[in-house]
């Protein structure tokens, strides 16, 4: 049943004790959630109350909705503690509480008493304290989705292998501390493994390259820290990965060469249009933040949409690898505010599909390849503070920059500078 209203929810809903579906989803609701909401417990399946303006707390009489399947509450103003309740409801399958709502203190173990949960999504909330270590028993779990909280501490859940069917696993936006959780290396249907903006410390993980399906890599803005080390003896690392985003780090060294001889799925151009396969049958889409085009932004449908290569505000040295230049589904490279150095790599031409290219704040030397107008869905381009000499390109995406494409290169000449 799909209903639209105007303000309160109407307390003569709560008498459709044989209801299954009630979804009241986009409207414009205010107030509480009725307490009588515990009169549909008989036969509700689905409750659907997202993106409203629904306050105060959860109802402790949902509790009594005991073959509840999909709760859905977000998008709104709610204010509590985390329910304890939503423990009783051990059927339910998807549980989102994201997005404006405040819901605020520790979460409980008693979210892991639900027996098949598939979709876990708290993000955009108040919680804090640790994660329950008990999260890693939760055979059935896809999506664990706490982004944009304040949780702390270290991650100490153990997934098993045979027996992690997670696809989704995001916790950008948090204080977590300590090392990469190294049982994440046992879930091979991750898809997306977003750490970003914590306050991790450890060197590379590699390891997660092994996993067969891993499309999204973000290790943004945390303590990263050492080289980035990469085996002979093990082959084809990330082979689906499209998003590898280490920014803000203080990795060192070298760009290996032989980690870009992989990133297979970053080499044919038809990758760019593979849907993600964890979308929940449409109750959950990934997310994630990237630095484009010079502006910080949120994409949504980031497997069809994105491929990125973003290694900015780290401490790497020596020359661009060449064979970068054989990634040709990229869309986004920004190797900006390291200490790179050497000739201007004109591999970087084959590239088709760039549209955002930030080279900034290197030691970059040389002329600027003429071959770089032939980028024609070029928008962004950043090769300011370097040590680039000759004549700019002209060409028709060249003639859309400005002066601060190029500022701090001495001896560059020509339009615009």
């Amino acid at each position: 049943m799909i209903i639209n209203f105007l303000a309160s929810v109407p307390l003569s809903i709560c008498n459709l004790t044989s209801l299954r579906h009630l979804v009241l989803a986009r409207n414009n609701l205010m107030g509480e959630i009725p307490q009588y909401i515990g009169n549909m417990s008989g036969h509700l399946w689905n409750l659907d109350m997202q993106h409203n303006y629904l306050e105060g707390r959860i109802p402790q009489s949902l509790a009594n909705c005991t073959d509840l399947l999909f709760l859905n509450l977000g998008d709104n103003r709610l204010k509590d503690k985390f329910p304890t309740l939503l423990g009783t409801l051990r059927s339910l399958v998807v549980l989102r509480l994201r997005l404006n709502n405040n819901l605020n203190g520790e979460i409980p173990s008693t979210v892991c008493s639900l027996e098949n949960p598939r979709i876990l999504d708290l993000s955009r909330n108040n919680l804090k304290g640790a994660i329950p270590q008990c999260l890693g028993n939760m055979l059935c779990v896809e999506v664990l989705d706490m982004q944009h909280n304040n949780l702390s501490g270290t991650f100490k859940s153990t997934f098993s292998i045979g027996n992690c069917y997670l696809t989704s696993f995001n916790l950008y936006g948090n204080k977590l501390e300590g090392r990469i959780l190294g049982s994440l290396a046992n879930c091979q249907r991750l898809e997306v493994v977003d750490l970003g903006d914590n306050l991790l410390n450890d060197t590379s993980p590699m390891w997660l390259g092994t996993l067969p399906v891993l499309q999204v890599l973000s290790f943004r803005s945390n303590k990263f820290h050492g080289p980035i080390r990469t085996s002979r003896f093990i082959k084809n690392l990330f082979p689906k990965l499209q998003i590898k985003y280490l920014a803000s780090n203080a990795f060192t060294r070298e760009l290996p060469v032989n980690l870009f001889q992989n990133l297979e799925a970053m080499k044919r151009v038809n990758q760019t249009l593979n849907e993600s396969s964890n979308t929940g049958d449409g109750y959950y889409q990934d997310s994630v933040i990237l630095i484009t085009k010079g502006l910080k932004v949120e994409v949504v449908s980031i497997l069809s949409l994105y491929t990125a290569v973003d290694f900015s505000s780290n401490r790497f040295k020596e020359n661009i690898p060449g064979n970068m230049g054989n990634l040709i589904a990229l869309r986004v490279l920004n190797l900006s505010h390291n200490e790179l150095q050497g000739q201007f790599p004109p591999s970087l031409e084959n590239l088709p599909l760039v549209e955002s290219l930030d080279l900034s704040s290197n030691h970059l030397e040389g002329e600027i390849p003429e071959q770089l107008t032939s980028l024609t869905f070029l928008q962004f381009l950043n090769l300011s503070h370097n040590q680039l000499h000759g004549c700019i390109p002209t060409g028709p995406q060249f003639a859309t920059f400005e002066n601060n494409s190029y500022i701090a290169n001495d001896r560059l000449h020509g339009f615009p500078v």
